[in-house]
């Protein structure tokens, strides 16, 4: 394979990425995943101040002021080049936290945080799942009791990407139990360094920590922080989640690739097999509708339309195709993936069969995406919710 020029980055040569790396969440020991995000932060930055860190931010946040075409043009120019891999903390800072605040931030609070976000000067997590709501997002219990011009925090949250490396976390909370669970939310800005706070990260079945559980007891922030206003948390939440979904329809690569799946076939010999070719094209079909849907986000974009009901496609037919992906992979390799031999290329596998399945939760779970896409595109009836006008206070759990 051709190396490309010199990495500007680094003073090395450039070259593609690793061939045999497939995982889709890693499994790093924590100083060398905070090693990692360090190299990232620090690539962040140095785009950033090259004018590349927000190519289709306009000016007054210190973007560059075009388009999303010329975004994904230096997107795809990146990859083929010697940089550090990309990291969950890094997606949520930049693709998740920064946009929220632009369109939902108070004037100090964009002053403070976009470009700090956009630059990855700080970390930010999302704190949202909790232990006992499931995939119910307004069914949150965490409380968040006024006190003069500070809230006091309490309760649990879970399943929270990067929150032991962040410095902030977007939170939403219970800040009114006697009205309908949506109406009684508020969101906030966390430092994740208050005083209250436990992050105690979760050990996955891939090996790594991505995952944390996070306690707060008796956490005080000030009311400056809050974002948006109060009761009206359901709305940021959602802010922040058509970012997510749009961000998981995107061209960013999660685990093992088409291409890599391949090569695999080639190298076992494979590629005449009428069961490995139909697993194959099964994937390249949701290669296909995945690009597909960018597209039509990004021509809704450029309309200056926000991502929409799009972004649970593209959602969908990402968590499908990792599932596929690993399917066809262990089609491919049998005993090879679950076995250590030491050749190239084949136990590599299980870090992509055994990650891809988070993909099917983050983001907003399959399931959720499905009601969406029938309710919101295909104009189907929704499903019953007997709790939609009740009081959160007297909702059965």
């Amino acid at each position: 394979m051709t190396a490309r020029r010199p990495s500007k980055y680094d003073g090395t040569e450039g070259v593609l990425a690793d061939p045999d790396d497939v995982a889709v969440f890693r499994n790093m020991s924590f100083e060398d995943e905070r090693k990692l995000l360090d190299e990232c932060m620090a690539w962040q930055q140095a785009k950033f101040d090259a004018g590349y860190g927000a190519i289709s931010w306009p000016a007054e946040f210190d973007g560059a002021g075009l388009t999303i075409a010329h975004e994904r043009a230096f997107q795809e120019e990146e990859r083929s080049f010697k940089v550090p891999s990309s990291h969950e903390s890094l997606r949520i800072t930049v693709n998740l936290a920064a946009p929220m605040l632009r369109e939902v931030g108070t004037p100090w609070q964009q002053e403070r945080f976009v470009r700090s976000f956009l630059r990855c000067d700080e970390l930010a997590c999302q704190l949202f799942s909790e232990p006992n709501a499931g995939s119910d997002l307004a069914g949150i219990a965490m409380t968040a009791r006024p006190d003069g011009d500070e809230w006091v925090l309490n309760g649990t949250k879970v399943w929270s990407s990067g929150a032991q490396f962040a410095s902030w976390g977007v939170l939403v909370a219970r800040t009114d139990p006697d009205v309908p669970k949506h109406r009684g939310m508020t969101a906030f800005l966390l430092p994740i360094n208050s005083p209250g706070i436990e992050v105690r990260p979760i050990r996955q079945m891939s090996g790594g920590t991505s995952f944390n559980e996070v306690f707060l007891t008796d956490v005080r922030i000030s009311d400056d922080l809050r974002l948006g206003a109060v009761g009206q948390g359901w709305s940021v939440a959602l802010t922040m989640l058509k970012f997510e979904r749009a961000q998981s329809g995107s061209s960013e690569a999660v685990g093992g690739s088409l291409e890599q799946l391949l090569t695999l076939a080639k190298e076992t010999d494979r590629v005449r097999d009428p069961a490995v070719r139909q697993r194959i094209v099964q994937v390249y079909m949701h290669e296909r509708l995945r690009a597909v849907t960018r597209q039509r986000v990004e021509d809704a974009r450029r309309c200056g339309k926000e991502p929409g009901s799009e972004g649970s496609i593209g959602k969908l037919a990402w968590s499908q195709g990792l599932i596929a992906i690993g399917e066809a992979a262990a089609l491919l390799l049998g005993p090879l993936m679950i076995a250590d031999t030491g050749r190239r290329g084949t136990y590599a596998w299980s870090e992509h069969v055994l990650g891809a399945p988070g993909f099917r939760i983050a983001g907003g779970t399959d399931e959720v995406q499905r009601n969406i896409i029938a309710e919101r595109v295909l104009g189907l009836p929704p499903e019953p919710r007997v709790d939609r006008d009740r009081p959160w206070r007297d909702v059965p759990r």
